[in-house]
């Protein structure tokens, strides 16, 4: 884990993916965009901790946000882990944390929990928004009830990024305009998924194990997918089966088909 992550004079910009991103002021430059988003709220500096297990992502990330001069942002720290962020979250108390869905020890939704306390601080209150790559309905709707306060997809550009941190420093709600509407529906409905007891007793990785397992994938495959060792998929299957009650590979499987998990 890095705590002082390099700083550029020069952000590298990737393609932008037209989709996921927020066109508020057309016609004007990435630069110009990013000094306006920090830059509204005069010399202020939101402080932010990246939380993601891919080092090169947190190094591009901080790259494209981390030029404090430019966009009002300082990365205050880094992890990798779900104790490695809380260990940092804690030494530093960010405004914002940058959080991963998938993350090694639990997952986001496990970094969350753990942070419950400094979430609910009146005074110096620590606010979440999940940066991820899946846009998977279980993972969305995890998060937000962990208590992030926003969820964009890793398509988003580095200026709307820059905005959504402030936006959520601020209190407000930020989602990718693909997942606004879905997040939306999914908790106004009367068909919005219920909480999981069960479900909740599951880390994020063993949630993803048994997902795969459910759908009739082999221990190895699974571990080619999850990119982990057969050993681990035993022990998470393991885990699984005594957090839920299960005897065996078939009930969990009827388990999770009764859920639709499959």
């Amino acid at each position: 884990m890095s705590s002082d992550g390099a700083r550029q004079g020069q952000t590298p910009r990737g393609e932008t993916d037209r989709g996921e991103a927020e066109q508020t002021d057309v016609g004007r430059s990435d630069a110009e965009r990013s000094e306006t988003a920090g830059g509204a709220a005069g010399e202020r500096t939101v402080r932010v901790v990246l939380v993601d297990d891919h080092r090169m992502f947190r190094t591009g990330v901080q790259a494209e946000i981390g030029v404090t001069e430019r966009t009002r942002v300082e990365v205050v720290g880094e992890a990798a882990d779900v104790d490695q962020a809380i260990t940092v979250i804690t030494a530093t108390r960010p405004e914002v944390v940058l959080l991963d869905v998938h993350l090694p020890g639990g997952g986001g939704v496990e970094v969350l929990r753990r942070s419950a306390t400094m979430m609910a601080d009146a005074d110096r209150p620590v606010r979440f928004l999940a940066l991820s790559v899946s846009d998977a309905a279980e993972d969305v709707i995890g998060v937000i009830r962990g208590g992030a306060r926003g969820y964009v997809t890793k398509t988003i550009t580095g200026t709307d990024l820059v905005n959504a941190i402030f936006r959520v420093a601020d209190g407000d709600a930020v989602f990718s305009p693909r997942l606004a509407g879905f997040v939306l529906d999914a908790f106004a409905s009367s068909d919005a998924p219920p909480i999981d007891e069960d479900m909740d007793r599951l880390t994020q990785r063993e949630r993803e194990v048994l997902r795969l397992i459910a759908r009739g994938y082999a221990y190895k495959e699974v571990g080619k997918q999850l990119f982990i060792s057969v050993k681990t998929v035993e022990s998470h299957v393991s885990a699984v089966l005594r957090k839920l009650q299960l005897s065996n590979r078939h009930e969990l499987t009827r388990w999770a088909a009764a859920r639709r998990l499959v």
